[in-house]
């Protein structure tokens, strides 16, 4: 079973909701799952971890979110490659640029997306629920 971190900033708890639904699918699959906030590991210690579940919710211009998140990720992202990632996220406005963005972005650092990331309008329903649910125990089997 690999190492795996469900690892997220929420602002609204609407993000902190998904990922506690994601954290609980993969705790199905793969019990050894950690969940942490983005606040609550280094970029050094998430690289030690073979899957990788992210989640952020869109800000400003469509961007991840850019005091905490945004410089996590940065950080992280010269050591995801042939990492399993998977992501997922909230958003009050446009289309999901922002996780079509950061989607191309794990791609280009050689990570491998293993299943369609979730995104939620505003608060996540039952549906976007189950959804991520689904994308913990996807992400955690890989």
């Amino acid at each position: 079973m690999s190492k795996t971190a469900v690892i997220y900033w929420s602002g609204t708890g609407n993000t902190e909701a998904m990922a506690q639904a994601v954290f609980d699918g993969a705790k199905e699959v793969n019990p050894e799952t950690e969940l942490f906030t983005v606040s609550e590991i280094s970029a050094e210690d998430a690289a030690g971890y073979d899957t990788l579940i992210m989640g952020c919710p869109a800000m400003g211009a469509e961007t991840l979110e850019e005091s905490e998140f945004e410089p996590f990720f940065t950080e992280l992202e010269g050591s995801i490659s042939g990492k399993n990632i998977a992501l997922f996220g909230s958003y009050g406005w446009g289309d999901g640029e922002w996780m079509r963005s950061w989607e191309e972005r794990v791609s280009a650092a050689g990570a491998k997306l293993v299943c369609g990331s979730v995104i939620a309008n505003d608060a996540p329903d039952d549906d976007a629920v189950a959804q991520c649910a689904e994308l913990g125990k996807t992400a955690a089997s890989a």
